[in-house]
């Protein structure tokens, strides 16, 4: 039976970067993830917001052009709301060829990234895996800690014993190339919740492809999202007429919050599993490379020490309490159930002060609060390559 340190569930972007930052700590990280591509599954819109861009050193080259303008709609798609920023405030990027840099990057730093492999239970140190290919029989692997990077509805988290997620948005979006020179780079955001119930409908275009989805409310998108998303697609504003493949996403988006209990003697949570993703703006890229290197910190120094107290830096209710002002916002949001109060949500959204909250929450850097000193005390932090 093979032992290893530290056993990543996940091989998304929020695993991938707390394996690297492992693997550089000199621990011995392995990476299961159930996909046998890392270009099968992406559920992100893969949209980096200005202050993930100036913190991180992301790849350039996988990132398409700055977008400046967001373009805010009411139902009735007349008279949108143009806010401008002075700078690149979003870039969206091939998540595919981010996902499969990320991987270089922690199999370089000493990690081993396995995939086609199905993480199936683990307790008292023991982790089942099974082969996703055909292959017959599973696979019994010593590990001193878990790490659950496995998604929305995350099966390490119920296994530990962790908090879940239970508040979630579903959403879906339709991917395509556009023609070169075919407009100026701009998000348009739906408030519709005839379309998209207590979120928005959207169309990212940064002038090489078109992003086009909904989300919504699970028990309110009656009609079913695929349909709602492609009765959007007809007409969406913005929307530039395909000059390539088409590709669909769709998944769960968790927006109840960062989770309390974040982190356990047997493993702890990032990225989706660990609920953290803004509750308002449902975008989760930053947190999750934000939040890996206080993950691999404490877990570097946890087996380094054995202390279970080093856990606690690793604290989700105090992130958690940073969040109310959001999750009031979110339940205000998800209030908005007709054509009617939306379209005076957005004449609200005209007055000056509606447009500087409006400017401040897609303009700003809240969109993820700063982790405490605290939380990347001991091992230090690393950023990425």
């Amino acid at each position: 039976m093979q032992t290893v340190d530290v056993l990543v569930v996940g091989a998304g972007l929020a695993g991938l970067s707390t394996a690297r930052l492992l693997a550089r700590r000199g621990l011995d990280v392995m990476v299961v993830d159930r996909r046998r591509s890392l270009s099968a599954g992406v559920r992100t819109t893969g949209i980096f917001v200005r202050r993930t861009l100036d913190d991180f050193d992301l790849p350039g080259h996988l990132l398409g052009p700055g977008v400046r303008d967001v373009l805010l709609y009411p139902p009735s798609r007349r008279s949108p709301i143009r806010l401008t920023s002075d700078r690149d405030e979003f870039r969206v990027a091939d998540m595919a060829a981010v996902h499969e840099h990320a991987r270089r990057a922690a199999e370089s730093a000493g990690a081993r990234v396995l995939l086609g492999v199905r993480y199936t239970g683990s307790s008292s140190g023991l982790v089942r895996l099974e082969r996703t290919s055909g292959a017959e029989g599973a696979e019994v692997v010593g590990v001193r800690f878990v790490v659950g990077a496995d998604g929305a509805r995350s099966r390490v988290a119920r296994d530990l014993g962790l908090d879940v997620n239970r508040r979630f948005l579903v959403g879906a979006e339709i991917v395509h190339a556009v023609a070169p020179g075919s407009g100026v780079p701009a998000f348009h955001c739906v408030l519709d919740p005839r379309v998209a119930p207590g979120y928005l409908g959207w169309v990212v275009d940064d002038g090489r492809h078109a992003h086009v989805g909904v989300a919504g409310e699970p028990g309110a998108m009656r009609a079913g999202v695929r349909h709602l998303l492609d009765a959007f697609a007809a007409d969406a504003p913005g929307r530039a007429a395909p000059a390539g493949p088409v590709e669909r996403r769709a998944g769960p988006i968790p927006v109840g919050g960062v989770l309390r209990r974040l982190a356990c003697p047997d493993g702890l949570l990032v990225g989706d599993a660990a609920g953290a993703v803004s509750p308002l703006t449902a975008g989760g890229l930053d947190p999750c490379l934000r939040m890996s290197e206080p993950a691999a910190a404490v877990i570097a120094d946890y087996l380094r020490t054995g202390d279970r107290e080093v856990l606690k830096r690793y604290d989700g209710a105090a992130l958690r309490a940073r969040f109310r002002g959001r999750l009031s916002l979110r339940r205000l949001l998800a209030g908005i159930r007709s054509p009617v109060a939306a379209e005076a949500a957005v004449t609200v959204l005209r007055t000056r002060p509606g447009r500087a909250l409006a400017a401040r929450i897609l303009f700003g850097d809240g969109s993820f609060p700063e982790l405490e000193p605290r939380l990347t005390a001991g091992a230090g932090t690393v950023r990425p390559p």
